[in-house]
C-alpha cells in the first residue's frame, strides 16, 4: 500500500476505504464514496468557516502562521517591502516574476493613463448623500463600472481581463480619493500623471489651491510600503468572496465590489479602526497595566493583537514598526505610539499573552500611521482595499487559468423540519394564543 494514502474504517458498516493524499490534502469528493446504502448521499466535510478546507490551489502567496513567513510568489515580504515599489509588486503578483526596468516602466505608464474617470461615474458619486461613508462608496462605484465597462463581461478572454485589471488597479485611488472628498464637503481633483502611484493618490486626496501637489517622500514611501504588506494575503474573507463571486464568470468590477464589501466588515478590513478606538479609550502610557488586568480578566479585548493564521509575529507588524518611527520624525511624535509601544512592550513579556501567542497583528501599528499622515479613520478599510484589489485580481485570474475551477457551490447540513402538513390559513392558530 503507498504511504501517501489514508485508510478509513467506517465502523457503522465495517468498510474500509483507501484515500490518496496529495499535498496534505484529502480531496472531500474521494469522502463521497464512504455510504451505508444506495440511498446515502455520502460523506462530507463539515467545516465551519472553512478554517480546514482547501478550496483552491494558488502559487500568489504563502503564508506559514507557525513560523510567521509570508511571501509573495516567494519573495518574502521583508524583502518586497525594503526594495520594491507597489506597482512593481503588483506587478510581480499579476505575472509570478519580477519586471525588469522596461516592463516595469510600460507596466507604470499603463496604470498612470488608465487613472481617470468617466464623467458620468464622477456625477454618480455626486448623487450620494454628503455625509455618506467613503468604503459603501466605493464599494457602489467600482460595480457601477461594469456599466461603464460591459466589454468586461467577456471573462473568457485573456486579454480583455488584463485590460479591466489594468482599469481597476488605475482607478481604484481615483474612487478612493473622491469618496474621501465627498464626505468632507472637497471639490475633486483629477489625477496628475507626473506622479507617482501613491503620491498621486496623495495629491487627489489632500491638493487644495497650490497648482501643483507635492508629497512628503517620506510619507508617500511609507505609503507605498503599507500597500506592498496589504497587497495579498492568501484566502482570507474578501479573497474568497472575490473567487466565489468570480466562479460565477461575473465580471471583474462586480467581483471586486463584493470583494470590497466583504472587506467592509470590522472584523476584517475594520480592525485597525477598532485599535484606535482602543487606544483613544486607554489614554495614557500610565494606564497601559490597568488595560491589561481588564483583558487578562476577561472583560475586554486586546485589539490589534492575534490572527487566525499567524502564531507567531506577524511580519507585517515588524515592518509597519519601523515605518511608524519613520513617520513620526517627520509627523512629530503621537501620544498614541507611546501607548502602543507600551502595550506591545508588556503583552510580549506577560506570560498570559505568550501562552496564548497572542503577538501585534497587521493592524496594530497600521491605524497610528494612516492617522499620523493625515487620513480619518472613516477612510481606513478604503485604503485597505486599494492593494487588496491587486491582489483579489492577481487570485481573480488565477482561478480563470485553473482547469478545475468550477462554480463555488458548498454544501449545508439542513438541521429544518421536513415534510409538514399544510395548514389552511383559517385553520391557522393565532400568533401568541393559548389553547384552553
Amino acid at each position: 500500500m503507498a504511504s501517501n494514502t489514508l485508510t478509513i474504517t467506517d465502523n457503522r458498516t465495517g468498510r474500509t476505504y483507501t484515500l490518496p493524499i496529495e499535498d496534505g490534502t484529502v480531496r472531500s469528493l474521494d469522502m463521497r464514496q464512504i455510504r451505508t446504502g444506495e440511498d446515502d448521499f455520502g460523506l462530507m466535510m463539515y467545516d465551519p468557516a472553512f478554517v480546514n478546507t482547501a478550496s483552491c490551489r494558488s502559487s500568489v502567496t504563502f503564508i506559514d502562521g507557525e513560523r510567521g513567513i509570508l511571501e509573495y510568489r516567494g519573495y518574502p515580504i521583508e524583502v518586497l517591502a525594503e526594495n520594491c515599489t507597489f506597482l512593481e509588486v503588483a506587478y510581480l503578483l499579476l505575472f509570478g516574476k519580477l519586471p525588469n526596468k522596461s516592463e516595469l516602466n510600460a507596466w507604470v505608464y499603463e496604470i498612470t493613463h488608465h487613472t481617470m474617470l468617466h464623467e458620468t461615474t464622477r456625477k454618480f458619486m455626486e448623487g450620494f448623500r454628503y455625509d455618506a461613508h467613503p468604503m459603501a462608496m466605493l464599494v457602489s462605484t467600482v460595480a457601477a463600472l461594469s456599466t461603464v465597462y460591459p466589454e468586461a463581461k467577456n471573462v473568457q478572454d485573456p486579454a480583455n481581463r488584463l485590460r479591466q485589471i489594468k482599469r481597476l488597479i488605475a482607478k481604484m485611488p481615483t474612487m478612493a480619493a473622491m469618496s474621501y472628498r465627498h464626505n468632507v464637503g472637497f471639490p475633486y481633483v483629477y489625477p496628475d500623471n507626473d506622479l507617482s502611484y501613491t503620491e498621486n493618490f496623495m495629491n487627489m486626496l489632500w491638493r487644495m489651491v497650490e497648482p501643483k501637489y507635492a508629497a512628503n517622500p517620506v510619507l508617500a514611501r511609507a505609503l507605498d510600503v503599507l500597500f506592498i504588506l496589504h497587497a495579498d494575503h492568501e484566502q482570507n474573507c474578501s479573497t474568497n468572496t472575490m473567487r466565489s463571486v468570480g466562479s460565477s464568470l461575473a465580471d471583474p468590477y462586480l467581483a471586486v465590489a463584493s470583494a470590497a464589501a466583504a472587506l467592509s466588515g470590522p472584523l476584517h478590513g475594520g480592525a485597525n479602526e477598532e485599535v484606535l478606538k482602543m487606544l483613544n479609550e486607554i489614554g495614557s502610557k500610565d494606564k497601559v497595566p490597568a488595560y491589561i488586568r481588564k483583558v487578562k480578566e476577561g472583560h475586554i479585548k486586546l485589539m490589534g493583537f492575534g490572527h487566525r493564521v499567524y502564531k507567531n509575529y506577524d511580519p507585517r507588524a515588524k515592518i509597519i514598526k519601523r515605518t511608524a518611527e519613520q513617520v513620526f520624525q517627520v509627523t512629530g511624535s503621537n501620544p498614541q505610539l507611546d501607548i502602543a509601544l507600551e502595550l506591545e512592550r508588556i503583552a510580549l513579556e506577560d506570560e498570559y499573552f505568550v501562552d496564548r501567542k497572542l503577538y501585534p497583528n497587521v493592524d496594530f501599528y497600521s491605524g497610528i500611521i494612516y492617522q499620523a499622515v493625515g487620513f480619518k479613520p472613516e477612510l481606513f478599510t478604503v485604503l485597505f482595499a486599494i492593494p487588496r484589489s491587486v491582489g483579489w485580481l492577481a487570485q481573480w485570474e488565477e482561478m480563470h487559468r485553473d482547469p478545475e475551477r468550477k462554480i463555488a457551490r458548498p454544501r449545508q447540513i439542513y438541521t429544518g423540519e421536513r415534510t409538514r402538513t399544510f395548514i389552511p390559513m383559517e385553520e391557522r392558530a393565532v400568533a401568541g394564543a393559548v389553547s384552553a
